[in-house]
């Protein structure tokens, strides 16, 4: 098995090497620049991990690892957009709309977005394509619902705006594997989604910590924590990799 930072160097070498679309022009110079903006790469690494711990071929899933970071990086660059969250800088650079511009900006969102499902298509059958579309339009549900902000429910919306592309980065492995028994695993990848929200707002002080208090937000962090592990326990298979990715999350806090 392959540990999370070999499945890390692999993606990234994948993705130095992805070709995009020639038609989109000088605007491939702010797609690059949205994908070169560092992060972990959780999700294609998730994807990676799914798709050998459920008997596949991790190599098969790079792809699939690579659409569903085009469209979190598509979701990025248009959130940081003055009609959304406006915000002027992204993992220590200027946003890709201060740099390029808004326009560029919108378009280069996107091109990502159109090059994801092209790389969806490039399977012999839907449902990966089928798993990306369902999790986009979730999380641009999400989106929606934090733009509309009163009486929102903070795990609802936490449940699409972030959980919907990680559990999608656990089905596009399983569907890779050509894995048929995914109940175990989604819920694993529900959990893991929900822990990684958790702590993200626990790190940034904002979020359920604002609505709830810190000290509740930890105790909803430990519980998605040992639902996610024993959602892994349930699974007929060598999950330690997995299970490593939930430990590096937890570890953060």
């Amino acid at each position: 098995m392959r540990t999370p930072e070999e499945h890390r160097r692999r993606f990234e070498e994948h993705l130095r090497a992805l070709e995009l679309s020639p038609e989109i022009g000088a605007l491939d110079e702010a797609v690059r620049y949205a994908l070169d903006g560092g992060g972990k790469r959780i999700r294609p690494v998730l994807c990676l991990a799914t798709a050998e711990a459920a008997g596949g071929d991790p190599d098969h899933a790079l792809d699939a690892a690579a659409a569903l970071e085009l469209v979190h990086s598509f979701s990025l660059v248009h959130d940081d957009l003055p009609a959304l969250d406006d915000d002027d800088e992204r993992r220590g650079r200027p946003a890709l709309h201060v740099r390029f511009g808004e326009a560029e900006a919108i378009l280069a969102g996107d091109a990502l977005l159109t090059a994801a499902f092209g790389l969806a298509l490039r399977y012999d059958r839907a449902d990966v394509g089928r798993e990306l579309t369902e999790a986009t339009a979730g999380m641009i549900g999400g989106q929606y619902l934090d733009v509309g902000g009163n009486g929102l429910d903070r795990e609802a919306l936490n449940r699409l705006k972030t959980g919907r592309l990680f559990e999608a980065s656990v089905g596009c492995g399983l569907w890779v594997a050509r894995r048929q028994d995914q109940a175990p695993w989604r819920e694993f990848a529900a959990q893991y989604g929900r822990l990684f929200q958790i702590v993200d707002d626990l790190l940034d002080g904002d979020g359920l910590v604002e609505e709830r208090g810190r000290e509740a937000t930890v105790d909803l962090g430990r519980q998605a924590e040992e639902r996610a592990r024993a959602a892994l326990e349930r699974i007929d298979a060598d999950t330690s990799v997995l299970a490593e990715l939930v430990d590096d999350l937890v570890a953060r806090v």
